[in-house]
């Protein structure tokens, strides 16, 4: 498998676990939670992915985010744009990385929600982990058609 279709592969498998409702059941909070870990998960592979298919020209012999996205990375225009993105904590990457980096913590990144607030008005960010990874990979997928485009210029 091409690392296109890897990526494409990986992006897919994560909005599949997030559309799949938790149901009703005692363990439904605990579903919801795991769920939402795993397509994090899966992101993070995808994000791996992404930047072994837009290095491809350049033959690196790692491709682990932390490495190529850091300040020592690559030269690569793509890391590049990818670079300066990561730095922007409202950017889709940017809250990508904080999160992947919360997942890898010993609390975990999905959070339980609070029983005794559903009825007020959430006020900020209170938007459930699933919700905000839907729109982090909207977002992220326009971008790596650009990324893909610059990459095949190569």
């Amino acid at each position: 498998m091409s690392p296109r279709a890897r990526t494409n592969q990986l992006l897919y498998q994560a909005e599949l676990l997030l559309a799949v409702p938790p149901g009703e059941d005692e363990h439904a909070e605990a579903r919801r939670m795991a769920t939402e870990e795993a397509a994090l998960a899966l992101t993070e592979l995808a994000l791996e992915s992404l930047l072994r298919e837009v290095t491809e020209h350049a033959r690196l012999e790692r491709h682990d985010w932390r490495d190529l996205l850091g300040a020592e990375g690559a030269g690569i225009a793509e890391l590049h744009r990818l670079r300066e993105l990561a730095m922007r904590p409202e950017s889709w990457l940017g809250w990508l990385l904080q999160r992947i980096e919360a997942l890898h913590a010993s609390e975990g990144v999905a959070r339980r929600r609070n029983s005794s607030q559903q009825g007020l008005i959430a006020v900020g960010s209170g938007a459930a982990l699933g919700d905000e990874l839907r729109a982090c990979l909207r977002e992220a997928k326009s971008e790596i058609a650009a990324l893909r485009e610059t990459s095949e210029e190569w």
